[in-house]
């Protein structure tokens, strides 16, 4: 693609060098840089991309983009002809926009569904896509456990949402296989650090709000982890949030751009659940499904499941999906290791559960006492690089609610 077609829609760039272009692949990293490649440098948390110019040059990149605060007058000069510079106000908005320009910006092709929130994400995204289908769209997922296109699945993700190059590639992959719909994860993180910018979202979701991802390496603080959720649904035509998180209740009047429905169950919502049953093997509740209210289950238990539900139904209300195809594929949907039960022949309640902090732990212990009769066993590991304070307040919080077996794993 031509490096003109590449920038499209950028604005306060400075260029030296020719326009005229062809750009083979973009790359982040220097180690991937063949002949013909644009590199663009990004100061990461770790390693600033800007000390690897040189050598993605002798590697063979044609175009280098910078971030103008990071470059002195001498690193220009001393550039080799036929190389092409640009200086740009930020790097990783940037790349995101090319990423977006170079496959040819496949969200704009697809309905594309956003999932935020502190809990929730990776659950309420299969329940979506569970239901779309059972209504006979083709489906694409991108998330914390994997990324499916369609049946197929592409395997393990390393995080939550991509960065912007290989998301781009994914939902021009989907694009390319004919799915009508992508629903996908969209962290703090992400919004954050612009992986997700030029996206053209048409539907967003905030689940709920609580207590996470505050260390030097995420957010500094809870209002900058908030403020980094809004953003999403300043890319969104319309947005489904929870009445009974009051962070939720506030996007309204934050996003006015976005027209905003409801889902809960204590507070007044434009779909609300009604006489909720809790047990060790499913859940089921009442909700309004076209024109009355009808019976829903699904065989994942916990309280925060119902909450899970009524966002995935909120959206396949929007799109037209029948309220049997929707009764019947949540009672079918299964999401690994998320409130996940495990057939064995003791007649044991094992679920398999996911938390990243204090907090889920917490919740996930308080909803299985609420249906169990005797001990709760919790076997739990804790890893990852970013805040060690979690592994303490994992304890202390296992042992306020349930008998402990704890199993540290460094």
């Amino acid at each position: 693609m031509e490096l003109t077609n590449v920038l499209s829609g950028l604005e306060g760039l400075k260029v030296k060098g020719s326009l005229e272009v062809e750009v083979n692949q973009i790359q982040s990293s220097s180690n991937k840089i063949k002949e013909g490649d644009m590199f663009v440098a990004i100061d990461g948390f770790e390693v600033d991309g800007h000390e690897y110019i040189q050598e993605a040059i002798a590697k063979g990149a044609k175009v280098i983009m910078a971030q103008v605060d990071k470059v002195t007058r001498e690193m220009v000069k001393g550039l080799p002809e036929g190389v092409t510079f640009i200086l740009a106000p930020d790097t990783r908005y940037a790349i995101s926009i090319c990423a977006c320009n170079y496959y040819q910006n496949p969200s704009r092709k697809l309905k594309l569904i956003g999932v935020t929130g502190t809990k929730g994400k990776t659950t309420t995204t299969f329940m979506i896509k569970s239901l779309l289908e059972k209504q006979g769209f083709k489906v694409g997922l991108i998330g914390t456990i994997c990324t499916y296109i369609g049946e197929e699945n592409l395997g393990d993700n390393d995080r939550t949402t991509p960065e912007a190059l290989e998301l781009q590639e994914l939902l021009s992959k989907m694009v390319k296989a004919k799915c009508e719909y992508a629903v996908m994860e969209v962290s703090s993180q992400s919004l954050k650090l612009g992986r997700v910018d030029g996206c053209n979202f048409e539907v967003g979701i905030f689940t709920n709000f609580s207590k996470d991802h505050i260390s030097p390496k995420e957010h500094p603080s809870m209002e900058d982890y908030f403020e980094s959720k809004v953003k999403l649904f300043k890319m969104c035509k319309y947005g489904y949030i929870n009445s009974d998180d009051i962070y939720a209740n506030k996007l309204p009047d934050l996003v006015p751009s976005c027209e905003f429905k409801t889902y809960g169950i204590d507070n007044p919502a434009n779909l609300l659940a009604k006489d909720i049953t809790v047990t060790n093997a499913y859940v089921d509740f009442k909700a309004k499904l076209g024109d009355k209210n009808q019976r829903v289950k699904t065989d994942i238990p916990g309280r925060f499941s119902v909450y899970n539900s009524l966002a995935a139904i909120s959206v396949a209300l929007k799109y037209g999906v029948s309220p049997e195809n929707i009764q019947e594929a949540l009672i079918n949907v299964r999401v690994p290791g998320r409130s996940e039960l495990v057939d064995n022949d003791k007649e044991i309640t094992i679920m398999i559960d996911y938390a990243h902090s204090p907090e889920s732990l917490e919740s996930i212990l308080t909803t299985v006492q609420e249906y169990t009769q005797g001990d709760v066993i919790c076997v739990f590991g804790c890893g990852g690089d970013r805040d060690t304070r979690k592994t303490t307040n994992y304890g202390r919080n296992c042992r306020s609610k349930s008998r402990l077996y704890d199993y540290y794993f460094r």
